[in-house]
């Protein structure tokens, strides 16, 4: 492995230093790293760009094994590396469900052997995500996965008594319950976001409350237990007041929120196109405006994709068959920017907390979302934020193209991503091998 120098390149988009890498990891950052260079390196002109720490993924539906048709390990982690991830979560909803050891232990080989990033199996809450036993959740820690994220996500954990014993559960080998929050019971057949907007179009609503109680009432049952609770995919206002008083009040609870929910509202259900369907639904212009001041302000900790890819008949189809979900890895950098830094909302410095280092943080991933230094793991990414260029899903890695940004001029251009010291993305393309 040669080393690699990044040279003008702004870390953090605050200081402008040269970046030596050796091997998996940084050895010397700043005047020091010029001087170490041998025939042997590659150089990367960065001038221009930001050198981030490679972003982490908390919320990645990856569908292998079982779902294949829609997205693999492979080429979901090539998605990944495009979108300048160095590690990605891979959610529990698979066939079969990843709710034992050995098929963790299959997502996580999986994941090594495609090479392109970092991947970390979410072990399913219960068996089958159908919401009646705990799955083997000590197994599934002990694995050669070591297990730490357990999520039903597709389905809410509804039954408070089970949900209090997960939570239990998770607290003796310091994991986390990631709860999909929505009540089943306020959601019966339910196509969208429930308001005016789907009163004048016919569509059957799925009203914020669903979403509201089932979090109230997980982190009090987090602060009775004493134990850490992370929220999926927080879409509504009313959900980022309650996350704001829990932590006022001590509880162990963190919060994600998605790149379309800080973007898109329940106006583009009106095109009945169902590139816009997706769980949670698409809300008002009021719930995106608080959910980027959530963001903003910290009360929300993390941004994650929840990158849903399906097969092209799964969403070329009649809105209320369709399936949800949208894909979001090679876009996610660029809505945060778009939404979040070219408004003055973020800096770069805080992108690198709620979509490297705070994630990083709840996945207990230690060799990423750390400090761009001299000693640290090589898992980074320089990003050009001048550029602009129009979403095409058929440039895309993912086998999916349901990207609800199609047609969308994005700022930003991945010039480069680094995982364990070898570029994935070198000029804007993949590198294989």
């Amino acid at each position: 492995m040669t080393s690699i120098l990044i040279t003008g390149a702004s870390l953090y988009g605050d200081t402008i230093a040269d970046v030596l890498i050796d091997g998996e990891d940084i050895v010397a950052v700043g005047p020091e790293a010029t001087g170490r260079v041998t025939a042997t390196t590659e150089k990367v002109d960065g001038t221009g760009c930001i050198l981030l720490p490679g972003l982490v993924d908390l919320h990645t539906h990856l569908r292998e094994p079982g779902g294949e048709e829609a997205e693999t390990v492979d080429t979901g982690t090539m998605a990944a590396a495009r979108g300048g991830f160095t590690a990605v979560h891979a959610m529990a909803n698979t066939t079969p469900t990843a709710d034992t050891a050995g098929v963790v232990e299959q997502v996580h080989q999986r994941g090594q052997e495609a090479g392109h990033c970092d991947v970390f199996p979410i072990g399913a809450v219960t068996v089958g995500l159908e919401g009646e036993r705990l799955a083997d959740l000590g197994a599934m820690a002990e694995s050669a996965a070591r297990v730490r994220v357990f999520s039903d996500d597709g389905k809410c954990v509804f039954d408070p008594l089970l949900m209090r014993r997960a939570l239990e559960y998770v607290k003796t080998v310091n994991g986390v319950i990631a709860q999909h929050a929505q009540d089943p019971a306020l959601t019966p057949n339910a196509q969208m976001h429930e308001g005016a907007v789907s009163a004048e179009i016919g569509l059957m609503g799925w009203p914020a409350v669903a979403e509201e109680s089932i979090i109230a009432r997980d982190v009090l049952l987090a602060e009775h237990v004493g134990s850490r609770l992370h929220v999926c995919h927080l879409s509504t206002a009313g959900s980022v007041d309650i996350i704001r008083w829990a932590k006022q009040r001590g509880i162990a609870v963190t919060a994600e929120v998605t790149p379309h929910h800080l973007i898109l509202t329940d106006e583009k259900a009106r095109t009945y196109s169902a590139r816009y369907k997706v769980n949670p639904p698409l809300r008002t212009q009021k719930d995106v405006d608080a959910v980027r001041e959530g963001l903003a302000d910290g009360t929300i900790d993390i941004v994650a994709t929840d990158h849903a890819p399906h097969p092209r008949d799964a969403k070329d189809t009649e809105w209320d068959r369709a399936a949800f979900g949208m894909t979001g890895l090679e876009t996610a950098l660029s809505i945060v920017q778009a939404t979040m830094v070219d408004t003055g909302r973020l800096t770069w410095r805080d992108v690198a907390r709620v979509m490297s280092e705070k994630p990083a943080q709840i996945g207990l991933d230690a060799r990423h979302g750390r400090p761009i230094a001299a000693g640290e793991p090589a898992n980074l990414l320089l990003w050009d934020p001048s550029t602009t260029a129009t979403v095409d899903p058929a440039d895309h890695a993912s086998r999916s193209s349901n990207t609800p940004f199609e047609g969308m001029d994005l700022p930003g251009t991945n010039r480069a991503t680094i995982f364990n010291g070898r570029f994935t993305v070198r000029d804007g393309e993949l590198v294989h091998g």
